[in-house]
């Protein structure tokens, strides 16, 4: 879908391919990543392609893996391909959503927080959405709306705003992790065309999934190297409504998580050196489950203001951290396809 619409809008992207690669102990993890892409299939409703197999991917052998990155260890044994993995333009992206918004005669309210959320009162299902907005200079403004449907996809924050409508004791439990970035320029990466992701090794080898992407290869459309993100967990801040102030202390570049990410790219670029890494950029992810417990992948629920009717839905998208952005439209579609249609009016 997200390729189909760059095309379209003349979205700049570009589908590089990507390897999960792993060494001898990690053969079966890599396996049953493949076993799964294969398994996949699109929803009914979905019409984007006719070609069942909506994730292609293969398995390669370490000779094969170094065909496509000459400069992979000699200890990589074995590679996942994923040929339509790629990159886009995010910025250029967002821009273009925005714009759909507007003209489809949506309204985009910037500088604004949505303060308290109510079941209405006034005999129709709804819920009361309070928000407060702050223009830089300007006097704060309240203003109420009475919504029919409410879509919670406040991303770090949406947890939270769940949490305002649930009972104590059916409130969810929030957990966050930085992940951090760091540029690179020197030796060991020359002729890299395609991303490169390194399975990992701690949960590959209990067969269970990760919590974090690992320290992996990516690459911008101007062809500059990064590597990241690693996974750093914060405590949950006293602020309930997670203002991004709050994350601010976070976000600062670091030069020790630059010299651990060396160690890390090391064991499947040994050509790389330390004095190439420079800190980057940082950025927070929402977190389902804490450190230790299985990965739990994208929820979507849905929560009603009269459960015994089954009306005036709040639908919540939790836990949207990577690939998120990828699947942005899909879990619009999955929303309105599988969620809204045919819902009572």
């Amino acid at each position: 879908m997200l390729y189909s619409y760059c095309a379209e809008h003349d979205i700049p992207r570009r589908r590089l391919g990507k390897l999960v690669v792993g060494r001898g102990e990690q053969h079966e993890y890599l396996a049953r990543m493949h076993a799964k892409a294969q398994a996949l299939r699109a929803p009914p409703h979905w019409s984007h392609t006719v070609d069942p197999q909506v994730l292609p991917t293969e398995l390669l052998g370490g000779d094969a893996a170094r065909e496509r990155v000459p400069e992979l260890a000699r200890e990589i044994t074995s590679a996942l391909w994923s040929p339509s993995t790629g990159i886009v333009d995010s910025a250029a992206l967002l821009s273009s959503l925005e714009k759909d918004v507007e003209d489809a005669g949506g309204t985009m309210a910037y500088a604004t927080r949505a303060v308290r959320i109510d079941a209405a009162t006034n005999g129709q299902p709804g819920w009361i959405v309070q928000t407060a907005t702050i223009p830089e200079g300007s006097d704060a403004r309240a203003d109420a709306t009475l919504a029919r449907v409410v879509i919670n996809a406040a991303g770090l924050g949406a947890t939270s705003v769940l949490n305002e409508i649930l009972p104590p004791s059916r409130r969810l439990p929030i957990y966050f992790a930085r992940g951090a970035y760091a540029s690179y320029r020197g030796p060991g990466v020359r002729g890299i065309r395609h991303l490169i992701y390194p399975a990992d090794e701690a949960h590959a080898a209990k067969g269970a999934s990760f919590h974090s992407l690992g320290t992996h290869l990516t690459l911008d459309l101007a062809g500059n190297v990064r590597f990241g993100p690693d996974i750093d967990w914060l405590s949950a801040p006293d602020s309930a409504k997670h203002d991004e102030d709050v994350w601010e202390p976070h976000l600062s570049p670091d030069e020790e998580r630059a010299r651990s990410m060396y160690g890390a790219v090391l064991r499947y670029l040994p050509g790389v050196k330390l004095e190439g890494f420079q800190p980057d950029y940082a950025g927070i992810r929402p977190k389902l489950a804490p450190p230790g417990a299985p990965f739990q992948d994208f929820v979507v629920r849905t929560d009603y203001v009269d459960e015994s009717r089954g009306r005036a839905p709040m639908i919540s998208l939790l836990g949207i951290e990577s690939p998120g952005l990828t699947s942005s439209l899909a879990l619009g579609e999955m929303v309105v396809e599988d969620l809204l249609v045919g819902m009572d009016e």
